[in-house]
């Protein structure tokens, strides 16, 4: 079984290795949990990454087209009020969005959000690739974002590697793309982001 955020003791162990789950949330879990954003389409890379050394943690990917979902190859963050399917994460809120960075950037790791604008077609059909892509393997997390953004018009080139830099510095170099970082001084294991996310509200990013 996959591990819960409420489990303090088990939330280091991520970024030694990405995990691997099988959940499958029900039909009327999935819809129930549909957001849609105001926000134009768009294709978001976060990579985590480690200080001091600058070593890449975890890639995924933050979808925004029909619904936004965020895709989360070998992840760890859940909650109980978003619905997963193999990596597939739906329901993602602003606040849930919120929830899932300050989760990652701690006093050792900082998350990248590098966005890339896209049709709603291609929104829609990196989607579909990843909820297509079924759970991914321990330690694979760059390797299959890779592989969803190979299938989409404009992507053909992602790198297939096991390093989140690598990914990372090719996603770089695409069109239009903006960024920001995330670095808040949370200790490792994570307690204060527990006790904010089961509070149920956060207000703000982790500091940029």
């Amino acid at each position: 079984m996959k591990r819960r955020v409420f489990l303090a003791a088990s939330l280091p162990a991520f970024l030694a290795a990405c995990g691997a789950d099988n959940i499958w949330a029900s039909d009327e879990a999935v819809r129930a949990a549909r957001f849609v954003s105001d926000e134009p389409p768009s294709i978001t890379l976060y990579t985590v990454i480690g200080i001091p050394r600058g070593e890449g943690g975890h890639s995924s990917l933050l979808i925004n087209g029909s619904q936004r979902i965020i895709y989360d190859p070998a992840g760890t963050w859940n909650h109980p009020r978003i619905p997963e399917r193999h990596d597939v994460l739906y329901g993602i809120t602003d606040n849930f969005r919120r929830f899932y960075v300050d989760y990652h950037a701690r006093s050792t790791y900082w998350v990248a959000e590098d966005t890339v604008p896209v049709s709603r077609e291609v929104a829609d059909l990196a989607i579909r690739r990843a909820e297509a892509q079924g759970a991914a393997n321990k330690s694979f997390c760059a390797i299959e974002t890779a592989s969803i953004l190979r299938g989409l018009p404009g992507f053909e080139g992602a790198p297939s590697a096991f390093s989140p830099l690598k990914l990372r510095n090719w996603f770089m170099t695409l069109p239009g793309v903006r960024s920001r970082r995330f670095q808040d001084g949370d200790p490792a294991n994570n307690h204060n982001v527990l006790i904010r996310q089961k509070n149920g509200v956060m207000t703000g990013y982790p500091r940029t």
